[in-house]
């Protein structure tokens, strides 16, 4: 009885720890607990005495149980609210172009959000890799109080999401309103709004494009939602668009059907028209729309950077902050490929599913084609949205943005390489491979001579190669063409994910948690001078002002702010490695 007492406790207890993390439904807690009790009276009364194979019986019952009360009470598809508590509290309706809508209050009544506003017709049926359309109007008011369903994207089981937060984040909390898993959709084009609460006018704006490889992610995620910054004084737009096959598949016959002759570049565009959906709306929620600041990270910022020279998005914005990534290098790392490449792969896509026309590519069914984000996620070179390459148009002076503001974490590479990390064993084989004739220049500055030190110099070089490298190409070309650029770096260790990739956006936008074990008042004073750089940028093209410490124009490419333990100016460190990339890649002042 004792073995089955603790046994079968610590069972109960991983079975309600699964039911959690997996987000089921509350019946399921229920069903879980009534089976339990069943089993228990069932072995002390008939199986504890009985023969081994009738007890095993018993147990794979159990567990037989507990696996179809998982499937029967699997978390369902809802879309995620942007309200707090169980009741909303509805704003004054606000009249936009197409038609009338009231948000939400949230943060104690000082923030107002509006989530779930279409800026474009769904890109369903026909519309499916096409140019996006303008939004049909609606009538009545339309109640903003849920975020709309992801772009279409492939998705995680909710075990994998809560262990990921829990591994990587290092926080989770259990909550009886999140068993429900968030709705995903090709019907994903749609814009969220946050705001001071009560009437202004003539605020900053911060449009703000999210990262994940192009493939993946969504536009309310806590780090960089705008309740941060709405709160103090700035109106926050946050979108959605259109990601992997759905958003960069590039195909001969979907060119010669568009009147622009484009393909390949449906995500860069949807961004592009929410852009001008902001410049047509933004004031009826207090907006300036001639103080609009674009800002993005990871392949967020990858695309604002592809946004600075595209002639489609000329008057649209006025600065820019661009966090862990460019694709301003020659040869772009990520998030990039040539049209020719992306043709190719197009035919390829077409070949693996036995189509040729686009009416037969929009009859494959959106779950079918959902895994190729992997294969289709970068952007081209369409000769509509995108001309040349960013490169190329810096080079000749043809940009945009009249400031830019940028930057990347000491520890970028952390989360790509947990399992592929460098050893003494591989680490010159690693570096062969990847920098060929050019390894020996590289050799010659990392010379490591322990494991430890081939683990870190790779995580160095891999993070210089993926980010920081292409900011040190931007920042050159800022320079070049008289564009005030400050650039920095964060390095700033906390509880949580510290300056791996990603890491600096809840201090950027000010979403730090009031009371959290994973940071100390040191975090908490750096959330504030990082905002307050921020929005003395927004407000009048320079981050300084207010008492903060200086931050220096990088007007040479070898000075940036560093945001650590303190906040001061450092040298760039990787200005040797930096010259072996330029001969790699062909660079040219």
């Amino acid at each position: 009885m004792i073995g089955f007492g603790i046994f079968g406790s610590l069972l109960f207890l991983i079975m309600l720890a699964v039911l959690e993390l997996n987000k089921n439904t509350l019946p399921g807690f229920a069903l879980l607990l009534a089976v339990t009790i069943g089993f228990a009276v069932l072995f002390i009364k008939v199986l504890h005495g009985g023969k081994w194979y009738w007890k095993l019986l018993g147990w794979l019952g159990w567990i037989g149980a507990f696996a179809a009360i998982l499937l029967i009470t699997w978390p369902p598809v809802k879309r995620v609210p942007a309200y707090e508590g169980r009741t909303p509290v509805y704003t004054e309706a606000v009249s936009l172009e197409k038609g009338d809508v009231r948000g939400v209050l949230i943060d104690g009544g000082r923030v107002e959000l509006y989530a779930g506003i279409p800026y474009a017709k769904p890109p369903v049926g026909d519309l499916r890799w096409r140019e996006p359309q303008d939004p049909d109007a609606w009538e009545g008011v339309l109640d903003a109080d849920h975020f709309a369903p992801m772009c279409m994207q492939p998705v995680e089981i909710p075990i994998y999401s809560s262990l990921k937060q829990i591994i990587g984040y290092h926080e989770y909390s259990i909550s009886l309103s999140d068993n429900y898993r968030p709705a995903v959709s090709e019907d994903g084009l749609y814009v969220n709004v946050w705001k001071p609460a009560g009437k202004v006018e003539g605020l900053p704006v911060l449009v703000f494009i999210h990262g994940g490889t192009l493939q993946t992610g969504q536009p309310w995620y806590s780090d960089y939602a705008g309740t941060g910054l709405a709160r103090e004084g700035v109106v926050v737009v946050n979108l959605g668009y259109r990601l992997g096959v759905f958003g960069y598949l590039a195909d001969e016959g979907l060119r010669a059907e568009s009147e622009h002759g484009t393909t390949g570049n449906y995500g860069l565009l949807d961004q592009i028209k929410a852009l001008e959906w902001v410049r047509d709306n933004v004031a009826a929620f207090g907006g300036d729309p001639d103080n609009v600041t674009l800002a993005g990270e990871s392949a967020g910022a990858a695309s604002v950077s592809a946004i600075c020279t595209s002639p489609r998005a000329s008057g649209l914005f006025r600065r820019v902050l661009l966090e862990s990534s460019t694709v301003a290098s020659v040869e772009p790392p990520h998030s990039f490929r040539t049209f020719e490449d992306a043709i190719a792969s197009g035919k390829e896509l077409k070949a693996r599913y036995g189509v040729e026309t686009p009416a037969e590519l929009r009859a494959l069914d959106a779950e079918t084609i959902v895994n190729e984000a992997y294969t289709q996620h970068f952007m081209t070179v369409d000769g509509y949205a995108l001309t040349e390459t960013p490169y190329e148009s810096y080079q000749k002076g043809v940009h945009n943005e009249q400031a830019i503001l940028h930057g990347y974490n000491s520890e970028e590479s952390g989360p790509f390489l947990i399992f592929g990390n460098a050893s003494m064993k591989n680490f010159e084989q690693k570096i062969r491979a990847y920098f060929k004739e050019y390894a020996d220049d590289v050799l010659a500055i990392y010379a490591p001579a322990t494991d430890d030190e081939a683990k870190t110099m790779w995580a160095e070089i891999y993070g210089a190669i993926f980010f920081n490298y292409p900011h040190y190409c931007l920042n050159r070309l800022a320079v070049k063409n008289g564009i005030p650029v400050w650039e920095y770096c964060f390095s700033r260790q906390n509880g949580r994910l510290g300056p791996w990739h990603s890491g600096e956006m809840i201090y950027v936008y000010g979403n730090l948690p009031e009371k959290s074990g994973l940071f100390d008042e040191t975090d908490y004073a750096l959330e504030k001078t990082m905002t307050g750089y921020v929005l003395n940028y927004m407000k009048t093209g320079d981050p300084n002002g207010d008492g903060l410490p200086v931050w220096e124009n990088n007007s040479d490419s070898a000075r940036l702010i560093g945001f650590g333990d303190q906040t001061k100016m450092t040298d760039e460190k990787y200005l040797a490695f930096y010259a072996i990339m330029d001969r790699m890649t062909g660079w040219e002042e």
